[in-house]
């Protein structure tokens, strides 16, 4: 059993404090960095600013599908299933989908014919928070504070719907964080 610390006066406590943890307020904590990179992220898309955001970490993953009439279609279909989609970002220029699922869905998702799934270390373009038509990537569901879209349902209507064509396989490394 450790001995009690005894201090005369608060200031001797204070010094024992900051000689105990000088060591770690030195060294900032390893992902400080990633952090600082997802607030900045954050505050451009609030700031009207479109912004590329790592996937994986806390945030969330995205399955990404064709976009047009197929995928709108499973919209409608999430919209039922979860009394209203998830965020949905809609890439016109490049034909594609990306569905915001909750994190480390990409560890768990098994090939799909017209859907890939991605993680860390791959990025995406965030639109802006108020763009919600084209031109340029947009929220054709927008972004909502208390969800995510399920990969469950939405594996299961993107199997029934088949929006084409199916991601190309080099998808993932066009996405590919560079080092």
């Amino acid at each position: 059993m450790t001995e009690p610390l005894e201090f005369d006066h608060t200031s001797e406590l204070m010094d024992h404090l900051v000689r105990e943890s000088a060591a770690s307020v030195r060294k900032p904590a390893a992902d400080m960095a990633d952090l600082a990179s997802v607030i900045r992220a954050l505050l451009d898309l609030n700031g009207g600013r479109n912004t590329r955001m790592p996937l994986g970490g806390g945030l969330f993953d995205a399955v990404i599908t064709a976009a047009g009439p197929a995928s709108r279609a499973v919209v409608d279909l999430m919209d039922e299933i979860q009394g209203g989609c998830g965020p949905v970002i809609e890439d016109p220029e490049n034909g594609w989908a990306y569905w915001l699922v909750p994190p480390r869905s990409a560890e768990r998702w098994a090939p799909h014919s017209h859907a890939v799934c991605l993680g860390a270390p791959y990025k995406v373009t965030l639109p802006a928070l108020d763009r919600t038509a084209p031109p340029g990537p947009y929220w054709l569901r927008p972004e909502m504070k208390d969800r995510l879209v399920p990969v469950g349902p939405l594996r299961q209507a993107l199997e029934q719907l088949r929006p084409e064509p199916a991601p190309p396989s080099d998808l993932a490394a066009r996405l590919r964080v560079p080092h």
